[in-house]
Parts: C-alpha cells; structure tokens; sequence
C-alpha cells in the first residue's frame, strides 16, 4: 500500500518544525520528527501528512523523498516546493527561507505537527534516532544500508487489525481510481 507523495504538505509541514525551532535545525532531527508527524496521522487519519516513502536507516526511520532532495536538491527535483521554502543543507542543518503557509494541512494535521513539536521539538537528534530504535517496531537494523518500511507494517505495529488494515488499503484504492478519473 502507497499513498501518494504530497511535496505541498511536506514542506508545509517541516516549515511549522523550523519556524517553532527557530532555525536553523539538524535535518536529521527533522525528518525524525515529520516522521513521527506521518506516524501519528496514519493511526488516527488513516493516512500519512507527506505521502513519501519510509526506509529504515542507522539512525531510524526516514522519509526518502525528503533524504533524496536534502541530498540531491534540484538533481533531484526541480520543481519540488521544499527547493523554494527550505534552505539546501549546510553542516547538516536547513533553515526556512521563506514561510509556505498551511494551506494544504487540514486542522487536525496541524494538530499532530504541533503535539509532535511539543513532546519531540527540542530534544537532540541522535537521542531522538534512538528513541526510534526503542518505540518504533516497524524500524528494523539495516546494519549500514537501507530497508523498505511498509504502511502495513506500520499499521501492524500501531495496532490495527488486518480488517482496518484491508479497509485503508480499500479506502485508497478508491481514492486513487477517483484521482485518475479526475484527471483525465
């Protein structure tokens, strides 16, 4: 199961993070926390804020379309709305350029951005790559490389029942074959 990569919310979503932080911020610290951001909104949302595609890592989960464009900037994605809001990475930190607004969270996206800051915001990076390892089950060692996270396993790992888990899968499938008759 897949959803689809919002660049829109994403970059919404880690301005909120820099703007409370106060840039700059580790990155590393960032993608934790719209990790956890995502997590929380797939338990009670059924489906993630960013949309990206999750990977285990040494240092935790992370968002790879966010790693790829922190990585790569405009090689990666030219067009990608995070290039014009947040600054290219420098010491291993990005800083906002330029506030993106929210119009594309919903209320309770926001909601969970704002708990995620609260409880997560200030606390250090690698403490939080930790904190990952232990209350994250669905992060797994990839001992130096990079393993796929599955919603599923996600989903699993938050509690839900294969029925809730095949009634997402289903809800998705339906919104996607609405998306492509739309736009065509």
């Amino acid at each position: 199961m897949d959803f689809k990569y919002n660049p829109e919310k994403t970059v919404e979503a880690a301005a909120l993070f820099l703007k409370w932080y106060g840039n700059p911020m580790k990155y590393m610290g960032l993608i934790k926390l719209l990790y956890m951001a995502d997590r929380i909104a797939l338990d009670r949302l059924a489906e993630p804020i960013t949309g990206n595609q999750y990977v285990s890592m040494d240092y935790g989960p992370v968002l790879s379309e966010v790693l790829d464009l922190l990585h790569y900037g405009p090689d990666y994605d030219k067009d990608n709305p995070w290039l014009k809001y947040i600054s290219a990475p420098k010491n291993y930190t990005v800083e906002l350029l330029n506030d993106p607004g929210v119009d594309e969270l919903c209320e309770a996206e926001e909601d969970i951005i704002r708990e995620v800051y609260r409880n997560y915001g200030q606390l250090d990076r690698f403490y939080l790559a930790d904190l990952t390892h232990q209350i994250f089950p669905e992060w797994r060692n990839p001992y130096g490389s990079a393993i796929p996270i599955r919603i599923e396993d996600i989903l699993r790992a938050l509690g839900k029942s294969e029925e809730e888990i095949e009634e997402i899968h289903r809800h998705k499938e339906q919104e996607n074959y609405l998306d492509l008759l739309l736009n065509n």
